[in-house]
């Protein structure tokens, strides 16, 4: 039979394998694969022993692509080579058109090349997308020692210049993903090129047979999506049905072709399809960020950088240090046994912004116990830091996910992820419209009394989708259900319960009704009974779910009218009451009138926060010098309340130690008896012990920019807020802002240079954040404090000088 016959029968036996005639039934995806790949094989097998290519010939033919993977599409280009051992150039001509032509008369897309094996080396050392081609390569037919020698050659030359090549490998992966965009979040993905797809796995083979990562990494059983190996599948399955039911080479997934592949594939609809897309590339996006991660740590440093680069553990919570760029677990922890583990890890990657190594959350998730219920004050505060940490939420909560541990710590969290959105205005699936919610949030936490609250609603406002009924009734027995769960309060359960049941209330009103009628306004007021911090919420919430959802949906238009809608809800509400100091215990009233310095350390309702009593005659600098022992100590204040009355000062402090056990209460009291009497310098030490957090932040190659930047800006704006105080003689200042080391130790310093006497103080974290109450004593504003508007103006810019502010921005560029 003549070359050209026999490459038409192929393309019939082609045909009919796709269409399941004659003895062929209609193959599934995998099985229709491998029978390409059968049926090319034995057709070159035979084809090259026509034309004389045999093990002894000094020919081999060498497959690349979709053939050297075994991983044959229906309209898969065909990807050769003919490897000869430098023979004559007219018999390797001959040899050649023999091959090529019948395949090209029978319209056979063929990409082909003819190489010696010194040839096809010196190819793949100079061009990055040959190298990745070659390194599929697998012998078909001939002379099988030639194509060994390519195989491992170009294997060998791969790992020796990995070195050398690795930046050119990321900065082309890059750009294929910025070109063709994410899979997970595509209305019409490309299953080829787009980040979390085939190019994604072929790059972590490239990166194993490197020797810089292991060999397609797992997820761990808990991972949501079976694993990469499943991931992978899953997508090959998809890109198979779509050249089936395109009749074509295809790489993008159009939407009128989505229903037919997913009933093919006997998933669902559409929907269905989209949710198991999103699923798979997002665990090939985790796998090949860590392998691309794994690969740079494993590649050996030049010259002084790799005697400078000395990886060293930073402890950065309890049980958690930073290694070579990474959160990874102490060698002394113990994550069978230390529930809060999985969060304090999570929260250090959010504050960071280094990511948790894969091997950390791998043992987390083989043996980190669940958290009881309701969960530890210190677990739910862990968990309020990585939502108020913007953007960098997002990479902490994607690895959490991808491996198993957000579904454990949030089982609710299963009907909505990779949830594709049922409306087109949303770029995200609702998972990560949630988190993304979440992210714009923190950066309005200052706008409202409960940040912590905001942060979780944004979290939880969409929660009820994917259950059938209206989502935000559902969603908000959901939240309920949470809120429990997490350790709140009663009152605050039922304030997230409102926020996720009226989370619509406003944009849906001021967009679709008359803001003139009184009615509309008192409607809305009726359904918030009356509570302005829920307004307040619910506006802020408005604002970070519209951005959230996609661009365009937020604007003036929108914000005028929900701005409008809540001026005139505000004008109908009660305003909120203003903060009060905390009633004096008789005890310690009695321990520090008896005068003299004590400190008192006893342990709190939780394994990991203390209470810290200090009792002493009042006086000048108290508060500023107790707060920053405490800073300096590595206890973080999580909530402070501060009275004096009588010449007498009780200043009690919940803290919580950033790793290892509490100081003793001696020591405590021996520093802050140093600081009273000028010999320690606490600012001074606080921006010592800053910096080095920052120089080491920064010293390590891997995420030193964000690590660095961390500890410098805020999320969200700081903002001072002034209410005059119930005795006509003392204002109340209220300071939001984002946490930072000794930060109430720099704001009562503040106070203090000022000549501002507080009266009193109650001082609130929660998570990232922080709502700190002073009232200060404005009797005496000759001698300086807080009375006149220009006092108050020079004391705010003083206060807004020591918190951490936002970011500036870059000029713009003139080109």
């Amino acid at each position: 039979m003549g070359g050209s016959e026999a490459a038409a029968d192929l393309v019939r036996a082609r045909e009919q394998l796709l269409a399941g005639q004659g003895r062929n039934r209609r193959l599934d995806a995998t099985a229709l694969r491998q029978a390409l790949v059968d049926l090319h094989e034995f057709w070159l097998t035979t084809k090259g022993s026509e034309v004389g290519i045999k093990p002894d010939s000094g020919f081999a033919i060498v497959a690349v692509g979709g053939l050297g993977r075994r991983e044959m599409l229906p309209y898969s280009d065909l990807d050769l080579v003919l490897l000869h051992d430098d023979l004559d150039p007219a018999l390797v001509s001959g040899v050649a058109d023999q091959l090529w032509y019948p395949l090209w008369d029978a319209h056979i897309k063929l990409d082909h090349s003819v190489r010696t094996v010194p040839q096809a080396l010196d190819v793949a050392a100079h061009d990055m997308t040959a190298a990745l081609g070659l390194l599929d390569a697998r012998h078909i037919v001939g002379d099988a020692e030639l194509s060994s020698m390519l195989i491992d050659g170009i294997r060998r030359q791969w790992r020796i210049g990995i070195r050398d090549r690795f930046d050119e490998l990321h900065a082309l992966t890059r750009t294929r993903w910025g070109r063709s965009g994410e899979i997970a979040h595509r209305a019409e993905p490309d299953l080829k090129s787009g980040r979390g797809g085939l190019r994604d796995v072929q790059l972590l083979d490239a990166l194993s047979i490197a020797q810089l990562t292991d060999a397609m990494p797992g997820l761990g059983p808990e991972s949501p999506g079976g694993g990469l190996d499943v991931a992978h599948r899953r997508i090959l399955d998809v890109r198979t049905e779509l050249h089936r039911v395109a009749g074509r080479a295809r790489d993008q997934l159009r939407a009128q072709d989505a229903d037919e592949i997913a009933a093919a594939l006997r998933i669902g609809d559409r929907f269905d399809l989209a949710r198991v897309l999103s699923d798979s590339a997002r665990t090939i996006v985790y796998s090949t960020d860590v392998g691309l991660r794994t690969a740079a740590n494993a590649i050996p440093r030049r010259g002084l950088s790799r005697l400078r680069r000395v990886p060293v553990r930073r402890p950065l919570d309890e049980g958690v240090v930073e290694h070579a760029g990474e959160v990874v677990l102490a060698r002394d922890a113990r994550p069978n046994k230390d529930p809060g583990l999985i969060m304090r890890v999570a929260a250090a990657s959010a504050v960071t912004g280094m990511p948790m190594s894969a091997s950390t959350l791998g043992r987390l998730s083989d043996s980190a116990p669940e958290l009881r219920e309701p969960w530890p004050k210190e677990a739910l505060n862990d968990l309020l830091v990585v939502l108020g940490s913007g953007r960098r939420a997002i990479d902490a909560i994607e690895a959490l996910d991808r491996t198993g541990l957000w579904g454990r710590l949030l089982p609710e969290w299963g009907a909505v992820r990779d949830l594709p959105p049922r409306d087109a205005v949303h770029t995200w699936t609702v998972d990560r419209h949630l988190v993304e919610t979440a992210a714009h949030a923190s950066g309005f936490t200052t706008r409202v009394a409960r940040p912590d609250l905001l942060v979780l609603g944004a979290l939880l406002h969409d929660i009820g989708k994917g259950r059938g009924g209206d989502h935000s009734i559902v969603g908000a027995d959901l939240a309920t259900q949470v809120g429990k769960r997490l350790g709140l309060w009663p009152s605050d359960v039922r304030l997230l319960e409102a926020m996720v049941r009226h989370h619509l209330l406003l944009p849906d009103t001021a967009t679709r009704r008359d803001l003139d009628d009184p009615a509309t306004v008192q409607r809305v007021v009726d359904a918030l009974d009356g509570d302005p911090i829920l307004l307040e919420l619910l506006h802020a919430l408005a604002e970070a779910d519209s951005l959230a959802t996609g661009p365009g949906v937020w604007g003036d238009w929108k914000s005028s009218l929900i701005g409008e809608l809540v001026r005139r809800c505000r004008m109908i509400m009660a305003g909120e009451s203003l903060p009060t100091p905390d009633p004096i215990d008789a005890a310690l009233a009695a321990r520090a009138s008896e005068g003299g310095v004590d400190v008192d350390l006893q342990p709190s309702d939780s394994p990991h926060t203390f209470e810290v009593t200090v009792t002493a005659p009042d006086r000048l600098g108290l508060l500023s010098n107790a707060s920053g022992v405490l800073a300096l100590a590595a206890l973080r204040v999580l909530s402070a309340s501060v009275v004096s009355a009588n010449g007498f000062a009780v200043n009690r402090f919940v803290v919580t130690p950033t790793f290892g056990a509490p100081p003793q209460p001696g020591l405590l009291r021996q520093e802050l008896i140093r600081a009273l009497d000028g010999d320690l310098d606490l600012l001074a030490q606080l921006d010592l012990k800053e910096a080095g957090a920052r120089i080491a932040a920064s010293d390590d190659d891997l995420g030193a920019l964000d690590s660095a930047e961390v500890l410098l800006y805020a999320q969200a704006p700081p903002r001072v807020l002034w209410f005059d105080g119930p005795d006509g003689d003392s204002v109340i200042v209220e300071v939001r802002a984002e946490d930072r080391l000794g930060l109430l130790c720099r704001l009562s310093s503040v106070f203090e240079k000022h000549g501002a006497d507080v009266r009193w103080a109650k001082v609130t974290t929660r998570g990232s954040s922080v709502v700190d109450a002073f009232c200060v004593d404005t009797s005496g504003a000759s001698e300086g404090g807080a009375s006149s508007r220009a006092q108050r103006e020079e004391l705010e810019r003083a206060l807004l000088a020591v918190v951490p502010a936002l970011r500036p921005k870059e000029p713009e560029s003139d080109d």
